[in-house]
């Protein structure tokens, strides 16, 4: 079959090559090349119900495009320079298979306009299965760790300064609580993107009263786009999808922030494995935390993805416009990063080691001066005026360059008539956290609550 356009009818003149290479978009997105089979053989049958295709037809068509899957699958699809995208490629491919007088009538009633955007739901929906998974795995390492680093005793911080002492494994799951609620909205957005274009044509609708109905359950649609237009033009699903993977990676990428300083000589809390750390070419001694800088970095580009993508979008008008060939790359690079990033940051908990002795040396006793102040909270005085009291006792301490645990009985006597002997066991990291027992406290027994509901989600 001599090479030719779908749509060279019209046109006479030849094409400049560049504009041709400008044009198409078959390298990247024959990805998509298992939905557009499903979404073709689900619109022959579609055809057949209005007689435009006969049983004999329909069952050579079936075969035909099964095959055209082999091709791909086995790697032995070969490209010619009129398959401009995966759509021309596959139906070219088709018509040698089985003869263009059959293949001819695939089209019939279908333009690009909703087969790609058919196309495009059923590959991401089957990706968003994928990045879910990862993500649940992610989340099950969380709850696993937080389970077995429940003892550890950390530094809490705001500001980056050392604030009140919490449980290591209240700091894991701070973050992990995050992510369940991407995997929140993953879900939710699942839907969104589970909606049938195909059956909407060029913009007008489906001349030959196709079943759409009958296309939305073939193909496991959730629902029909009720609007022709609205659903070749629609790109909202793909644009939502990235929002989701910049919001993960926003997550990702400042969890990866807190392991950087934590890994750092000064801090030493914790140690990446070997399997996601590089060297220095030039230093001998350097252990980088590359996999947590790259996954601080390619946020950014997943950013990039979503914005770039969007400044396309907002100029468009009514319907389909090429300018929505811009949506491919952009999304199919965010799930592949964002993909590949859950699975590093998961591979980097799983491994990590945490420093116990490292970290306990860090705790220091003003991270205890709002227990000083709460001591006579208990006692009735009203807390702003305890935290007047407690940090007079701060302040005596840096006056005599020496830390507020150090102050004498009678020290703490001279600043309230209300300190006891028993002040001194305020000083005390373990008993500090296990006072903090409101849900979502750092006491050991709401870190396990948050534990069972993480895990509950999960499952």
């Amino acid at each position: 079959m001599a090479s030719q356009k779908l749509w060279g009818g019209r046109f006479t003149g030849t094409t400049d090559p560049l504009m041709t290479a400008y044009n198409e978009s078959i390298h990247y997105d024959k990805r998509m090349f298992n939905a557009d089979v499903d979404g073709s053989k689900a619109y022959a049958k579609a055809l057949e119900q209005r007689g435009i295709v006969d049983k004999v037809e329909l069952g050579k068509i079936l075969e035909g495009l099964e095959s055209v899957r082999a091709e791909w699958k086995a790697d032995k699809f070969v490209l010619h320079p009129s398959d401009e995208d995966i759509h021309t490629a596959n139906e070219r491919r088709l018509g040698e298979i089985i003869g263009t007088g059959i293949a001819g009538k695939l089209h019939t009633g279908r333009s690009r306009n909703d087969q790609v955007a058919t196309d495009m739901r059923l590959w991401l929906r089957e990706e968003i299965k994928i990045v879910k998974a990862f993500l649940v795995d992610l989340l099950k390492v969380f709850a696993s760790r937080a389970e077995k680093d429940i003892g550890i005793v950390m530094p809490g911080y705001t500001h980056l300064q050392r604030a009140q002492p919490i449980r290591w494994s209240h700091f894991l799951m701070s973050h992990a609580f995050s992510l369940l609620s991407d995997l929140t909205r993953l879900n939710q957005l699942y839907n969104r993107v589970n909606q049938l274009p195909l059956g909407a044509g060029a913009l007008a609708g489906n001349p030959f009263a196709v079943d759409r109905e009958f296309l939305c359950k073939e193909l496991g649609f959730d629902g029909i786009i009720m609007n022709s237009m609205n659903a070749v033009a629609d790109r909202d699903f793909v644009i939502e999808f990235m929002y989701w993977s910049s919001m993960v990676m926003t997550h990702v990428s400042r969890l990866a922030e807190d392991f950087i300083i934590y890994s750092s000589s000064e801090f030493s809390f914790v140690t990446l494995s070997d399997a996601y750390s590089t060297g220095s070419s030039i230093m001998p001694q350097k252990k980088n935390p590359d996999s947590l800088e790259l996954l601080r970095g390619k946020s950014g580009r997943v950013f990039g993805d979503m914005v770039g993508f969007m400044m396309s979008v907002k100029g468009i008008p009514s319907t389909y416009n090429k300018d929505l060939q811009e949506d491919k790359e952009a999304l199919f690079d965010s799930v592949k990063t964002v993909s590949d990033s859950i699975q590093i940051l998961t591979g980097v908990l799983s491994t990590l080691t945490v420093n116990p002795e490292k970290i306990a040396k860090s705790l220091t006793a003003d991270m205890l001066a709002t227990d000083l102040a709460e001591y006579l909270v208990r006692k009735g005085v009203p807390f702003r005026q305890t935290h007047h009291v407690s940090g007079s006792a701060v302040r005596m301490a840096e006056e005599r360059n020496t830390t507020i645990d150090k102050l004498s009985v009678d020290d703490f006597k001279s600043l309230h008539p209300l300190y006891e002997d028993d002040v001194v066991n305020v000083f005390n990291y373990e008993e500090s956290v296990e006072k903090r027992c409101a849900i979502g406290g750092t006491a050991k027994s709401c870190v396990l609550e948050q534990v069972k509901t993480l895990k509950e989600a999960l499952n």
